[in-house]
């Protein structure tokens, strides 16, 4: 299998499917399957141990139980954290202006930016399927980008998704995020939403804005999106419970714009 960045991921995910069946898996069969050689393998199962997914073994790795939950840092019980996503999604909505074709990913954070935008005709590329269940602004244009429906999420992944956002130059991109570092680090908790997040930024042509409420400020989650020192005009919304001293290392030392969202 060819190396490129959408091939390691294609088969990091097809690594992870077989850890969700099976429980465990062994480096041959894997090998095999996949037509990649044993030694590249037992690294990609080397690196999922280090991000604590599974337990190594001579020969194989064993999912650990609770390692792969759709997103740990979801939390339905806490009704206040909906405030603080709406908080954000309403100054998120405040960046988007008339005319702006923009991306939102399948967080729940960026789809409620769709309840803040009025009276502006703006075209929204997203790979979220509950927008479906969404009431917009009638200026608003949605167009889904297809693909395969991944989890609770409803979230549309795969090479269809990513071969529709490779077409489309948004001028303004909205990322909802399980963690970003004091480093500047941007990761997230789903494997298959991973290539979806970095191929949004890659096509974006003018503003980045990552959505992250305090509980996500100076986190590492699983996987990597990328950097914000990737993005030449990048922001940051969160909420004003977040951990102040690291927004200010972003701020100063990675040149990222903060914007805190009170509560109404």
């Amino acid at each position: 299998m060819k190396s490129t960045k959408a091939a390691v991921y294609k088969r990091k995910q097809q690594i992870l499917i077989e850890l969700k069946k099976h429980k465990r898996v062994l480096v041959e069969n894997l090998s095999e399957e996949l037509q990649v050689s044993p030694i590249t393998i037992r690294r990609d199962l080397d690196e999922f141990q280090k991000k604590g997914i599974v337990k190594r073994f001579y020969g194989g790795a064993e999912l650990i139980q609770g390692a792969l939950l759709e997103d740990p840092t979801r939390d339905t019980s806490d009704k206040s954290l909906l405030n603080y996503k709406q908080a954000i999604a309403r100054e998120a909505a405040e960046l988007i202006e008339n005319g702006d074709t923009v991306f939102l990913n399948s967080s729940s954070t960026a789809l409620l930016i769709l309840e803040y935008l009025k009276n502006k005709r703006v075209t929204v590329i997203t790979n979220n399927g509950r927008v479906i269940e969404k009431e917009y602004d009638p200026l608003v244009e949605i167009v889904l980008t297809g693909g395969e429906i991944s989890g609770y999420k409803r979230s549309l992944v795969g090479d269809f998704a990513l071969q529709i956002i490779r077409k489309v130059r948004a001028d303004k991109c909205f990322l909802g995020v399980s963690g970003i570092t004091d480093s500047g680090e941007v990761s997230t908790a789903i494997l298959q939403e991973t290539m979806i997040n970095s191929l949004m930024m890659e096509q974006t042509n003018n503003m980045v804005v990552f959505l992250a409420d305090h509980r996500k400020i100076g986190v590492q989650n699983n996987f990597i999106i990328g950097n914000i020192e990737q993005v030449k005009n990048g922001y940051i919304i969160t909420d004003e419970k977040a951990n102040s001293s690291i927004l200010s290392s972003l701020e100063n030392k990675r040149s990222a714009k903060i914007k805190r969202a009170e509560l109404i």
